[in-house]
Formats: structure tokens, C-alpha cells, sequence
């Protein structure tokens, strides 16, 4: 009898040990979360728009102090936190500095750097700031830029995001430049979507399912389930996607030839 009371009163000490650990962690989680969301607020906006490498960086060790802040239960919270603190004041402390400071902005956060020149890439700048032609290549197509002829100028930001010039020939064309006042198109609206009609939005624009099977009809359609997506503008033009596009040839942009 004294053996079984002896094992029913550690399981209870046990018992009572992992919720002391979990109400601690419990504490230790809105402490850390509170005080990154001050931190964040603190060291402002420039952590997501305008991300350099080392702010990557030390968003990902404020963020890993905060964790074990919460879970390493070997050691007091104190400490931690006073880690979490200091990372986050030395952030705002170097942001201050650069703006204050032009010459320590270079420093902490790099310059940007030219990497096409009067349409000439410039091979030396592309290894200095350790990037391949590939990535270019990449990161103008992001751009809509899908020949090189197009591009006079193009810069990779502190941020790593490249701005691109078009040489004059390559500008668009804009009303202003025609003198032609134009409308405002707005937002299209999804009728169809993987499929399926929305019916909230049709009646939102007072239109009907016997309009839009009318307006497939005419594209050829059969039934919503063959459209993937259908949006319909302000001005009453749709766009339609089908699920089968049916081209005849699909255009490989890859630089050599893969798995997938």
C-alpha cells in the first residue's frame, strides 16, 4: 500500500512539474511576443520594405532570441531578454546612424551598383556584388523587361531589387503623351474562380447567371467548370482563362535543360 502512494504522489509531482513548465513557457511567450511587436514598432517599417541583407539578419536573431526566450527553460528570462534588447536597440542605433550619416549608410547598407550600362552589362560589377547573368535575367523579366535590347540602364538596390531604364525607342507611349484624356478602369471582379461562380459578386455588379452563361457562350463555353478564372472590369471587358489553353507550342526559357 505505502509503495502504490509512493507512485501516485511523483506522478502528481510530475504532474504538477509540467504544468509549472508550461504556465512558465505560457508567461515567458507573451512577454517575448510583446516585446518584439515594441521592438518592431520601434525600428519601424524599413525592416519589410526596404530589407537589406543585414537587416535579414537581424531580423532572424531577434527572432531567434525571442524563441529561446520562451522555451529555454535552463536558464532565467532576464537574460534573454536583455539579449532581445539590446539587438533591437543596436538596430535602431545603426538605422539613426545611417540616415544621420551618409558615409556609415554606405558602410552598413552598401551602394547601389550598376550592372547594365548604356546597354553593355557590366561583367566586373556583376562579380563584385555576386551576381550572374542568370539572375539578371531573372530579375528583369520581374520588370517585364524580356530583351535585354530594351535596357539602357539597370541598378541593383541596397535592397538586392533592381531598377531598370528602357532606352527612349522602349518607353510607353502614355495618354499624356498624346494628349488624350482617358477613364479610369478600377478593379476587375472575379465571377469565376477555379471553377465555380461567385455569386455574391454577380449580384454585387446586378448581373445574373443567365448573363454570364450568355457571355461564355460566346467565347465558346460550355459550362463554368471548363474556366479556371473570369474577371469583368468597370468598363465591361472580361478576361477569360480556361483550363485547357490548348497551345500549340510552349515556350522553354530555361538555360539548359533539367529534371523538371
Amino acid at each position: 500500500m505505502g509503495n502504490i502512494l509512493i507512485i501516485v504522489f511523483t506522478l502528481c509531482e510530475k504532474e504538477i512539474s509540467i504544468l509549472n513548465e508550461g504556465l512558465v513557457v505560457f508567461v515567458r511567450a507573451i512577454i517575448g511576443y510583446f516585446s518584439l511587436l515594441i521592438f518592431a514598432r520601434i525600428i519601424g517599417k524599413e525592416q519589410i520594405s526596404q530589407m537589406t541583407f543585414f537587416d535579414y539578419i537581424l531580423g532572424i536573431t531577434i527572432g531567434s532570441i525571442a524563441s529561446e526566450l520562451t522555451t529555454d527553460l535552463s536558464s532565467r528570462a532576464w537574460p534573454h531578454w536583455i539579449g532581445l534588447a539590446t539587438w533591437a536597440s543596436l538596430g535602431y542605433l545603426m538605422e539613426k546612424i545611417s540616415i544621420k550619416w551618409r558615409y556609415a549608410a554606405k558602410f552598413l547598407e552598401g551602394e547601389p551598383a550598376i550592372v547594365i550600362m548604356d546597354g553593355k552589362i557590366m561583367e566586373d560589377v556583376l562579380r563584385k556584388v555576386k551576381y550572374s547573368v542568370s539572375d539578371i535575367l531573372v530579375l528583369l523579366r520581374n520588370k517585364d523587361v524580356f530583351n535585354l535590347n530594351e535596357v539602357a540602364y539597370a541598378i541593383i538596390e541596397t535592397n538586392g531589387a533592381l531598377s531598370v531604364l528602357k532606352k527612349p525607342e522602349h518607353l510607353p507611349l502614355t495618354p499624356k503623351d498624346m494628349n488624350i484624356k482617358v477613364e479610369t478602369t478600377g478593379i476587375s471582379t472575379e465571377m469565376i474562380y477555379d471553377g465555380i461562380v461567385i455569386k455574391e459578386n454577380l449580384k454585387q455588379l446586378n448581373k445574373n447567371e443567365q448573363w454570364l452563361h450568355s457571355e461564355l457562350k460566346k467565347h465558346g463555353i460550355k459550362d463554368p467548370a471548363e474556366v479556371f478564372l473570369l474577371t469583368l472590369d468597370p468598363g465591361g471587358n472580361l478576361y477569360i482563362d480556361k483550363y485547357e489553353d490548348h497551345m500549340k507550342k510552349v515556350t522553354d526559357i530555361g538555360d539548359y535543360k533539367g529534371p523538371y
